[in-house]
């Protein structure tokens, strides 16, 4: 091989190959088990390189995700043992899989991979792509977990970014919304049965509520906003709400509620 620089950085939506000199793995090397709770090495110098180009565009920094490293390292070890650079290989989960096996809890998933002969040039090749540079610098992004191996001459990177979603149980869910429909007036109680219910069905409702909505949200902050613009025009000012599990384990974090009045 030359000793020009080779570099190539991939769109998690667009998965071109890089043929690349091929050695089977055989026992795990010392490295695959390195601890990701914190970052170090390489993948320090990508995390801060991160948060440097993020707080020139006046965005908060990224919060490094132990979950999401150890999602980026497994895919980073499968990378550096493969002849081609991918985002999925053949028997191996999504990203969102990944992430989720990992514990990561999210709304939003996105990945850079990369390969190159220095730390430095991975970090100048995603941010001279465009697709990896509105993923560094993408203001809905709140967390990332980064993996770095060497091979071959070679270090391999995988950048996983998130948003992050706490993890709530039923009873924390309940008490979110119900903080905000208290917030516009109502009285309202939590873990009614009738709203539980309500929230579990696919349509119609428990009981005989004068009105009922459901929702799924990864953002309990605020209302749905067809639900906030129909609170004024609802004649009962009691609600009850009761909240499920989400009809479908997508592996992305999202809450499900029914409001009864």
């Amino acid at each position: 091989m030359n000793s020009t620089r080779r570099v190539l950085s991939l769109l998690l939506c667009a998965a071109p190959f890089l043929a690349l000199p091929f050695t089977p793995a055989q026992n795990r090397p010392p490295w695959a088990s390195r601890s990701s709770a914190a970052p170090s090495g390489a993948e320090k110098f990508l995390f801060d390189a991160v948060n440097r180009e993020r707080a020139s565009e006046d965005l908060p920094p990224l919060q490094w995700d132990p979950a999401l490293a150890t999602a980026a390292r497994k895919h980073v070890l499968r990378m550096a043992e493969e002849p081609l650079l991918a985002h999925q290989y053949v028997g191996e989960g999504s990203l969102r899989d990944r992430a989720a096996d990992a514990g990561a809890h999210f709304s939003f998933l996105a990945e850079n991979i990369a390969v190159s002969d220095t730390v430095e040039s991975l970090h100048m090749a995603w941010m001279h792509s465009p697709g990896h540079r509105g993923n560094i610098l993408n203001p809905d992004v709140t967390s990332i977990g980064i993996a770095t191996v060497a091979r071959r001459g070679f270090i391999f990177a995988t950048q996983d970014f998130s948003h992050v979603v706490e993890e709530l149980t039923i009873e924390q869910q309940e008490r979110r919304v119900a903080a905000l429909l208290t917030a516009r007036g109502l009285k309202v109680t939590t873990g009614s049965p009738d709203a539980r219910s309500t929230c579990v069905m696919e349509s119609g409702h428990a009981g005989k509520p004068a009105a009922y909505y459901r929702f799924e949200s990864a953002d309990l902050s605020k209302l749905p906003d067809f639900l906030s613009a129909r609170l004024d025009n609802i004649a009962s000012r009691t609600a009850a709400v009761g909240a499920c599990p989400p009809k479908e384990a997508s592996g992305f974090t999202r809450y499900r509620v029914a409001v009864i009045f």
